[in-house]
Order: structure tokens, then C-alpha cells, then sequence
């Protein structure tokens, strides 16, 4: 049994922060319905880039990285009748989360104060941008904000050069990955006495939380590192980036052991005793003149036979491209790459997806479903809460809900 298999959880999602959080409950094997507002015809995601699955451009490649192994319930919970839908759903399920800006949730009727009444174990999980608490409360927050505004940029790329964000969503991942911590401590609670509560993130904490060390230099010392040659770790040397014959390596001895393993494996024993290089505090000080003899040393050889005769001695990684990283012998061999049967395309049997990254028991979470179309489980979730046939029918005139073309057509 995987650990959330027994958990129903109403997912509100907008962009990728929310939905990623969805999606490792539902990698955990938690019943996510995704809630989907029809107004704005579903999440952003779904319409995000020009890359599809399908001909008919209603499976976004962006969206289907977290949205595959949901359901999804077009709802418009801003109306009577919406909200009707939501409490009588909310009976019986285990937490609501979502990831508005601080203001909504009250204002939608989805904190733990509003849906109480209706299920008093219940747990409802909110990352906003800001918080739902303070003079920002109402501001969209979005992951590059977070990084421009607690210091990521000014930290990240070249000495000298512009704020830099880092290149993929990651305090969006992040924030994700808290609040789904967040979720799991509140069912947690809720198992042990009975009652649920709200429990809370926002991405700018999490940004500012993950200034770790370089923060607490800052607020105790007044020390700032700023940006380092070469993405160099800030106090440990070597370790940085180097020049091979035909790229680079990123080398990493974060200890004495690793760095007199180092010299050994590049034959340069000697450089153990120079003075320069004795301990980490003289390699720091000499840093510049240590990057020169190593992008010598370096570049008499490829990426690849350095990375052959130092991994899994002296921690050390090539730099990839996309294209490297998922062709790479190791994340083919290993199952990190999974294929799963697609039926929606002519064009295509098949969808790859990056494999979950946890196992429960030695077992990784295997039961792929490809996302669904908006709406695609409206009609059977109504039906399991007692609506008829024509109930569900007016409601889809009224476009308090969609229902999916082949909900329709059945």
C-alpha cells in the first residue's frame, strides 16, 4: 500500500506550483480531483507553449507533467449551485488545497473556518505568493518574482554579470514540495485527533528559507559571498567548474580526503605539500592560481574520460545539455525515463514521462494515467454525489460545470 492511497484531495490549481503539488500526492497514490475553473477554461498550463501531444491541442506537454494521474472536475465554485457541488464533495474527502494568491481562498470559501461544517477532518493546504496574513496578502506571486526579490539573482551566473534567475521553476518546484510536506503533516494531525485546520506556505518564504547560510552571513556578520567564478561553491575549493578538451567538468572536493584523492588521480601528488594548496583556507586564498593549473591539466582530455577515471572516487559530474542529460546511459539504464501507452494521437503509441524520484518499500508509484481532458470526470464525480442525470445537464448549460465530449456523448 502506498502511503496516501486511502486519501481523496481536491486540488485547486493554477500554473505549476499548485500542480505540482497535486502531482506528488498523486504520485503518492492520493485521489487528486483537479478543480478546474471554467471560466478561465482550466489551468494556464494547459495552454502554455506551442508543444502538444495531440492534434487537437488539448494536451499541452507543460500541463502533462503535472496533471497525468488526476481527474478533473470543471467547477465553478463562485456560484450557489458551484458551491453546493464543493461541500457535499468536501464531506468526503480528506484536504483541499491550492495555490491563490493570499485573498482568495476566504474569499472562495475554501479555508478550513468555511468547510469545517461540512467535514471537521478536514485539512485545507494554502501556498500563496505572499502569505495570507500580511500587507501583501492580495499580490500574485510568481517564482522568478521570488528569486528577483530574496536575493537568488543576485547570487546566481558570473561575477559582474546581470541578475541571473536560475533556469528551470524552481522555487515554483519548491513551493510544491513544502506545501506537500505542509499537507501530509496536517493529515497527519487530523488522523491523530480528529481534526483538521489550515495549514500554510508561500513562495517567498520559501525563497528567503532557502537563502540557508548565505542568509545567516548576512544577518549575523553583515557578509555577503555574492556571485562566484565559475558557479564555485563559496568557501570550498576546489570546487567549480573546468575546462576539458571539448567542454566541462564540474569537480567538487568538499573535503581534505577529496581533495589529496584528486591530486593522486590527476598525478600532480605534489601539489598535497605546496603551500598554496596545503589546506582549503590556502586554496581559497589561491584559487585563481589553482583554476588556471587545472583548466591546463583539464584540458588535455574529454569531458567523458576524465568523468571515467575520477566518478566514484573523487565527486565530480560533466556538464550536459538537455539532450545529454536524457539520453545519459545511467537515466536510461536506471528507469528514470518511463514510457506510457498514449491513444489520443494517430502520430504517437506512446508518452515518455520522468519516473517519480521515492519509493515506498523499494517500489516506485507505477500506475501511469495520462491527464485528463477539462473536465473529463465531472459528470461521474456529480454522479457519485446524487446528482441526476438532468441536474448535471442544466448545470452544464449554465457553464457552472463542463462536462468533457465523451462525458457528453455518454
Amino acid at each position: 500500500m502506498f502511503p496516501l492511497e486511502d486519501k481523496r484531495i481536491l486540488s485547486f490549481e493554477t500554473w505549476g506550483s499548485g500542480a505540482f503539488h497535486g502531482e506528488l500526492l498523486a504520485l503518492m497514490s492520493a485521489e487528486v480531483i483537479n478543480v478546474e475553473d471554467p471560466a478561465q477554461r482550466g489551468n494556464p498550463l494547459r495552454r502554455m507553449g506551442s508543444l502538444y501531444l495531440d492534434e487537437e491541442k488539448k494536451d499541452n506537454e507543460g500541463n502533462q507533467f503535472c496533471l497525468h494521474n488526476k481527474k478533473s472536475l470543471a467547477l465553478d465554485i463562485r456560484t450557489e449551485a458551484g458551491q453546493d457541488v464543493l461541500h457535499r464533495l468536501v464531506a468526503i474527502s480528506d484536504a483541499v488545497i491550492n495555490n491563490f494568491r493570499g485573498t482568495l481562498p476566504e474569499e472562495l470559501g475554501i479555508t478550513y473556518k468555511a468547510l469545517a461544517p461540512y467535514n471537521e477532518k478536514l485539512v485545507c493546504s494554502h501556498l500563496s505568493g505572499y502569505g495570507r496574513y500580511n500587507e501583501r496578502a492580495g499580490w500574485p506571486g510568481y517564482d522568478f518574482l521570488m528569486q528577483a526579490e530574496t536575493g537568488w539573482m543576485s547570487v546566481t551566473g558570473e561575477p559582474g554579470s546581470i541578475p541571473t534567475k536560475v533556469g528551470v521553476s524552481v522555487v515554483d518546484l519548491l513551493g510544491s514540495v513544502y506545501a506537500a510536506l505542509g499537507t501530509v503533516a496536517a493529515l497527519y494531525r487530523a488522523e491523530r485527533t480528529g481534526k483538521g485546520g489550515d495549514a500554510d506556505t508561500n513562495l517567498f518564504d520559501i525563497a528567503l528559507n532557502c537563502m540557508c547560510y548565505q542568509g545567516l552571513w548576512f544577518l549575523n556578520d553583515g557578509f555577503i559571498a555574492g556571485k562566484q567564478p565559475r558557479s564555485a561553491h563559496t568557501t570550498e575549493v576546489p570546487s567549480q567548474l573546468y575546462r576539458t578538451s571539448d567542454g566541462w567538468i564540474y569537480i567538487a572536493c568538499l573535503t581534505q580526503k577529496f581533495w589529496e584523492l584528486f591530486c593522486e588521480k590527476i598525478n600532480c601528488s605534489d601539489w598535497i605539500k605546496d603551500a598554496r594548496f596545503i589546506t582549503n583556507e590556502d586554496r581559497l586564498e589561491h584559487r585563481r592560481d589553482l583554476t588556471d593549473l587545472l583548466d591546463g591539466i583539464l584540458s588535455d582530455k574529454s569531458t567523458g574520460e576524465w568523468a571515467d577515471l575520477l566518478s566514484g572516487t573523487v565527486p565530480c559530474a560533466p556538464v550536459c545539455d538537455v539532450r545529454q542529460a536524457f539520453e545519459n546511459p545511467f537515466v536510461r539504464n536506471s528507469g528514470k525515463i518511463i514510457s506510457i501507452p498514449y491513444d489520443r494521437s494517430p502520430k504517437r503509441r506512446e508518452v515518455e514521462f520522468i519516473a517519480p524520484p521515492f519509493s515506498f518499500d523499494g517500489k516506485r508509484f507505477a500506475d501511469f494515467t495520462i491527464g485528463p481532458e477539462l473536465g473529463e470526470h465531472t459528470a461521474s464525480i456529480l454522479e457519485s454525489l446524487g446528482y441526476t442525470g438532468e441536474e448535471i445537464r442544466k448545470l452544464d448549460e449554465k457553464q457552472i460545470i463542463i462536462v468533457s465530449g465523451e462525458e457528453r456523448k455518454g
